[in-house]
């Protein structure tokens, strides 16, 4: 269904736009963190915009991202739904129905991140199970925050035990470490407008980036767009490495 995109491997990184795919399609987002599925608003956009169906699922709730007493948000539940909160708001403002995502909040370990164990297998298991993806959207595992790396080994460890079917797409992030890149969906100054908008909306990483980096979450996630979008010679753009999981036989 998807053999265009075995032409990426010949080391031509491939335009979103300029692919022929089969419709409709099922997309999941494995989010890490609210806020994780906007950095990549754009690709989504363009899935969500063809009629494709796409689900969310946030797998942690990014308290501990969240400054001490921002919004009178004190203890890790206030802050936890705060940010789901926020992740509500800027979904209702992409225009993904409500019903189309999930708060995961995968057990933790005793620093935070989610537990690389059976059980949290067996909840990334099902949750694939019951909606049969034909594409999985997720942060590159090359990545500095341990969060992004767990959610990549959890899916990886379903995938490989399940025998599972599938393309994983792998998305660039201000903290990826390195990774190739296969698939881009470039965009002009419009586009980048809207999804500052949209990432404005998650209020307490827009002022936490304030705070500690000088600079906005919308700006610090645009940034790595325009970088990457200079080396595609575009305006911006969402950079992704895919990986193929099983075949198409």
């Amino acid at each position: 269904m998807f053999s265009s995109l075995q032409t990426s491997a010949k080391g031509v990184p491939l335009n979103l736009h300029q692919l022929s795919l089969s419709s409709p399609l099922t997309l999941v987002i494995l989010a890490p963190h609210p806020d994780d599925f906007d950095a990549i608003a754009i690709t989504l956009r363009y899935f969500h915009q063809r009629g494709d169906t796409i689900h969310l699922a946030v797998l942690t709730t990014g308290a501990s991202g969240v400054e001490d007493g921002f919004a009178n948000a004190h203890t890790n539940d206030e802050k936890a739904v705060l940010r789901e909160a926020e992740q509500v708001a800027s979904c209702a403002f992409f225009g993904l129905p409500s019903e189309r995502i999930s708060f995961l909040r995968l057990p933790p370990d005793e620093k935070g991140n989610p537990r690389l164990d059976v059980a949290n297998q067996e909840i990334i298991r099902d949750y694939l199970s019951q909606r049969q993806p034909d594409l999985v959207f997720m942060p590159h595992g090359n990545d500095s925050n341990i969060t992004h790396q767990r959610t990549y080994a959890l899916f990886r460890a379903v995938a490989l035990a399940e025998k599972l079917s599938i393309w994983a797409v792998l998305n660039q992030d201000a903290k990826t470490v390195a990774m190739r890149t296969d698939l881009y969906t470039p965009f002009d100054a419009d586009s980048a407008a809207w999804k500052a908008e949209l990432l404005r909306l998650h209020r307490s990483q827009h002022q936490r980036n304030l705070n500690t980096r000088g600079q906005g979450f919308d700006e610090r996630v645009l940034a790595v767009n325009r970088k990457t979008g200079r080396e595609l010679d575009a305006e911006y753009a969402e950079a992704f490495e895919l990986e193929r999981y099983g075949s198409d036989d």
